[in-house]
Formats: C-alpha cells, sequence, structure tokens
C-alpha cells in the first residue's frame, strides 16, 4: 500500500498559502505571499530534499500543478530539485483542466476520493501531496493521509489559507521526528493515529 505524505510549508500561526512569492497566490486578496525564503536556511532544504527519497509521485491540485508545470520545465539544471521534479510522476486533481502537458503527468479522473484510494492500492512508492491546501483537507476529511511532513517557520502573517483549517477532523498525531533548524524552524513528521483523547487536570 502506497502512502499519501503530505508536505506543506507553514507559519507559526499555520497558514500555507504562498510561501514561494508574492503572484503564487494571490487569493482572497492576500498580501503576504513569499513568506518563507527570509525566515529558511540551509538545514530546511536539506530535510525538504530527504521528503523525496523514498516517494516516487506527487499529488497536486489544479493550482499547485500549473505553479510548478510553468516553473520546473525550464528551471535552473543545477538546482538539485529541477530534474527530481521534472522526472517524478504526478498525478493531477482537476475539474477544471482538459490536459496536463508536463512531462510524467497524468490527470486524474473520476472522483477524486476514490481516484486516490486506486493510487494508494497500486504498485510504486509513496506519494507526496504539495501545496494543494483543498485537495489536502479533502484527504484528511477521508481519512487518506498516511503522513504529515511540515517545515513550521519562526513568522506570523495572521490571515490567509491553512492547512488546519476551521472543520478539520480532530485526529491525534504519532510524532515520527521533530527538530529544529539553526534559523528557528521547526520540522515535523507526523503520523494520524486514531481520534485525540480529551482528560482534566
Amino acid at each position: 500500500m502506497r502512502k499519501i505524505i503530505v508536505c506543506t510549508f507553514l507559519t507559526l500561526d499555520g497558514v500555507m498559502q504562498a510561501p514561494g512569492g508574492p503572484d503564487e497566490d494571490a487569493g482572497s486578496g492576500f498580501t503576504y505571499g513569499g513568506w518563507q525564503k527570509p525566515v529558511s536556511d540551509d538545514e530546511v532544504g536539506t530535510a525538504i530534499a530527504g521528503w523525496y527519497e523514498h516517494s516516487d509521485a506527487m499529488l497536486l491540485g489544479r493550482k499547485t500543478y500549473e505553479i510548478f508545470a510553468s516553473y520546473w520545465p525550464t528551471a535552473d539544471p543545477g538546482n538539485p530539485f529541477t530534474d527530481r521534479m521534472n522526472s517524478m510522476h504526478k498525478y493531477v486533481a482537476s475539474r477544471s483542466l482538459a490536459s496536463v502537458e508536463w512531462q510524467n503527468s497524468t490527470l486524474l479522473e473520476g472522483e477524486i476520493v476514490d481516484a486516490v484510494r486506486k493510487l494508494k492500492a497500486s504498485d510504486g512508492g509513496d506519494i507526496n501531496v504539495v501545496g494543494s491546501g483543498n485537495l489536502a483537507q479533502t484527504l484528511m476529511q477521508h481519512d487518506l493521509v498516511d503522513e504529515y511532513r511540515l517545515t513550521i517557520h519562526p513568522v506570523i502573517i495572521g490571515t490567509g489559507k491553512r492547512l488546519f483549517a476551521n472543520g478539520a477532523i480532530p485526529t491525534a498525531l504519532s510524532p515520527v521526528s521533530v527538530w529544529a533548524t539553526k534559523g528557528g524552524t521547526v520540522i515535523g513528521v507526523y503520523r494520524p493515529n486514531g481520534k485525540p483523547s480529551y482528560d482534566s487536570y
């Protein structure tokens, strides 16, 4: 069974919107795009590279797919991520795209939940969900996420799309590894572990 792994960059207050640049996602009037680079460091890049060691595919929503497809095919070949991003298989969840042109891309057919269940049961390595907040939330609601790999950066934005938005399903998490970089970013890997328990002091 292949694992579905949600890989997300977050601010300290949980915002995931537009970490990479001002024009990445200005939806709902978001004006803080590009918040990640000023609070990132080399250790973050090393950790992210490790996220792909045992994964051979990505699962992307339309918006993230279009951002990646406009950048990576012509990205600097000296960038260690360029070949990896282009060569990995990309599964795309979209109701509006008629086709996907980026190499090794497949447009999923039918209902996304059914399509992802089939992917999980197919042969291959783990599948990373990168960005794609709406898609990630759909997968969480249907108990299809096997692991979270999060970089939690030392900055507060105060507004924007959040990975764990209102209405998120209460879920207990087991930490696999958690550590902080020299720049203060927390790198956390967690696996769902049933429902939370509740108690009082």
